[in-house]
């Protein structure tokens, strides 16, 4: 019933839309709060390049209700080991429905780990496959160039898991979030001095995300080729401009130490996807991006939205 309504919002704002050369957009916006919230659409407030657009749709995302991709730096020191259990416990605690992805950065690409090629609900099949990094150094290339190719090329559902009722109707378009475990450094370019933390190619990568509509969030953990200092700095700076500009979040932020453990995180990680809505407003199609600004008038909670969305993106449906 909540998407045959969402398809019915989409359907109107397009007509509305259409003869003042707007089109109805979607972005994907995090409640943090200290209390339960349970938001309606007149508790948000959306500026579309500084101007007051008209919210038509808030709607949560429902339990099993998303996709979720982890993606694992195959350059990792191996004692990430430890927390291969926390990891599988991880997956196998988010609510059924729930379709996962596996995949390890390697080269400047993605490569799905062991199991499925695609996204599957089959969420204990999921940890089972998860395997320890191979700690070569510099293995990923570059977490960024595998994150940008990811997006612009996201997986589909695992073919065994699509029956011929929804191979007809077309795939259902749930919401999409990004887990990066990384340590975050751009080897392409250059220096990791303080001085030298304006990356090209993390930019890119932030508007690729933006683009696609993906929050992405990361934990941070040491390379197998870097140590504490200038390195930890630089990746974590990146990781933080990341979660910035597509609404996500930097997990785990220190002085170069790896976590103690990774549980508190990935429970939090799980905890913004429940509190996680699906906003529909009108944006000028006209544009390839238009800036985005959000607030809210509950009390004593934030908000994490991307700081720019494509006109026409559909995060749900």
């Amino acid at each position: 019933m909540t998407r045959y309504l969402l398809a019915l919002t989409l359907l109107a704002a397009t007509a509305a839309n259409a003869q003042e050369g707007l089109t109805a957009t979607q972005a994907l916006v995090a409640f943090d709060s200290k209390n339960p919230v349970s938001p309606a659409a007149n508790n948000l407030t959306i500026k579309v390049d500084n101007r007051a657009s008209q919210l038509t749709n808030l709607t949560a995302i429902p339990p099993g209700g998303a996709q979720v991709a982890l993606l694992i730096d195959d350059g990792l020191r191996t004692s990430v080991a430890r927390e291969m259990n926390n990891l599988r416990a991880f997956i196998t605690g988010l609510p059924p429905g729930t379709e996962v992805y596996v995949g390890y950065m390697q080269n400047g690409t993605v490569f799905p780990g062991t199991g499925a090629s695609g996204f599957t609900s089959n969420l204990a099949a999921v940890a089972q496959g998860i395997r320890i990094p191979s700690g070569i150094p510099g293995s990923s290339a570059s977490p960024y160039f595998c994150l940008s190719e990811f997006v612009k090329n996201w997986p589909g559902r695992a073919e065994n898991e699509i029956n011929p009722v929804q191979r007809s109707e077309g795939p259902t378009h749930k919401p999409r979030f990004v887990l990066m475990i990384t340590n975050g450094v751009d080897p392409y370019n250059g220096s990791t001095s303080p001085l030298n933390q304006n990356s090209p190619y993390v930019d890119a990568t932030v508007t690729d995300a933006q683009r696609a509509g993906v929050p992405v969030y990361s934990i941070f953990f040491n390379d197998a080729g870097f140590g504490r200092g200038r390195g930890s700095f630089s990746g974590q700076n990146y990781l933080a401009e990341l979660a910035e500009g597509t609404g996500g979040l930097s997990l785990y932020q220190s002085t170069g130490q790896n976590p103690v453990s990774m549980a508190p995180y990935l429970k939090q990680f799980q905890n913004d996807i429940a509190n996680t809505y699906v906003a529909t407003f009108s944006a000028d199609s006209n544009k390839k991006l238009v800036g985005l600004k959000t607030s809210t008038d509950l009390p004593k909670t934030k908000l994490r939205a991307p700081s720019q969305v494509r006109p026409g993106t559909i995060v749900s449906n």
